[in-house]
């Protein structure tokens, strides 16, 4: 009896860790089938004029997509400048501050806001900024994207402040420091690396937003020309030269989807790699 039941455990452990496996597979090969397929439509106009090239108009043969990877770099920037500090310092209150009440609020408020169409978030960034300053502007595109990307890094932040084990916490307040020198010294630090997921989560979100940048940024063909300025980005250029009739146009967009999944990647390994040194 013990060793038909030792046989059964030993199998369900084994087909579960299969299907973990497998899992992780499929998730693998869809990340590749995706890299390759784009790859694959836009390895005519992948080179590296394609990125140190702007773009030219219809019937000039090659041109490239350096002012819309400059500008994308940029609204990430202002994007994680804004949301970076706001989402953490909520997340530092839901976890180690807030009351129950006023917590759980909040959390429904994000939840809300995390799941409201990025349409919709680009609708009111037109309306409270574009609109009074009456310019499309890379600062307005900036400020929605951020919008977007606050309650991804505030619940990750919060939820993996949670999970640093409440001892830790006695421990460092047993010392005599501060309750905020403990959540900067020793919360902070054992959270790091779900802070860190969280973050990229976010940057992978707004990277490929299109929608908010229709209504805010607008697009632009001459480069970063200032804050205040119409600026373009891959996404927008994504859209535009996949929506047109021109061949030539079709297969630059799969090219420039490409690029933005590899800018991405880059993104997201760069930061893994610091935060682990700096943990280290």
């Amino acid at each position: 009896m013990v060793e038909r039941e030792y046989l059964r455990r030993l199998w369900v452990n084994r087909i579960i860790l299969m299907l973990c496996y497998a899992a992780a597979g499929i998730a693998i090969a869809l990340l590749l089938l995706i890299l390759g397929y784009t790859l694959f439509k836009g390895i005519s106009y992948f080179n590296l004029d394609f990125i140190t090239q702007a773009a030219k108009p219809v019937g000039e043969a090659g041109g490239g997509m350096r002012n819309e990877i400059i500008g994308t770099l940029i609204l990430i920037a202002i994007g994680s400048v804004i949301a970076i500090p706001v989402g953490l310092m909520s997340g530092i209150y839901l976890s180690e501050f807030g009351n129950p009440r006023l917590t759980s609020v909040i959390r429904f408020v994000a939840d809300i806001l995390s799941g409201t169409p990025s349409i919709v978030v680009g609708v009111f960034a037109y309306a409270i900024i574009v609109r009074p300053l009456q310019s499309y502007s890379a600062w307005s595109a900036g400020v929605a994207l951020a919008i977007i990307m606050i309650p991804v890094v505030a619940r990750t932040a919060e939820e993996s402040m949670r999970l640093v084990p409440n001892s830790m916490r006695e421990a460092a307040l047993a010392l005599g420091i501060t309750r905020w020198r403990s959540v900067m010294g020793v919360v902070i630090p054992g959270a790091i690396t779900g802070i860190v997921t969280g973050i990229m989560l976010g940057v992978a979100r707004i990277a490929g937003e299109t929608a908010p940048l229709i209504f805010t940024a607008l697009g632009s063909y001459f480069g970063y020309q200032g804050l205040d300025q119409p600026i373009g980005a891959l996404p927008l250029q994504i859209w535009k030269y996949a929506l047109s009739p021109y061949k030539e146009w079709q297969q630059q967009a799969w090219a420039a989807a490409f690029i933005l999944i590899i800018l991405v990647l880059i993104i997201s390994i760069t930061v893994r790699w610091i935060s682990r040194r700096r943990t280290r």
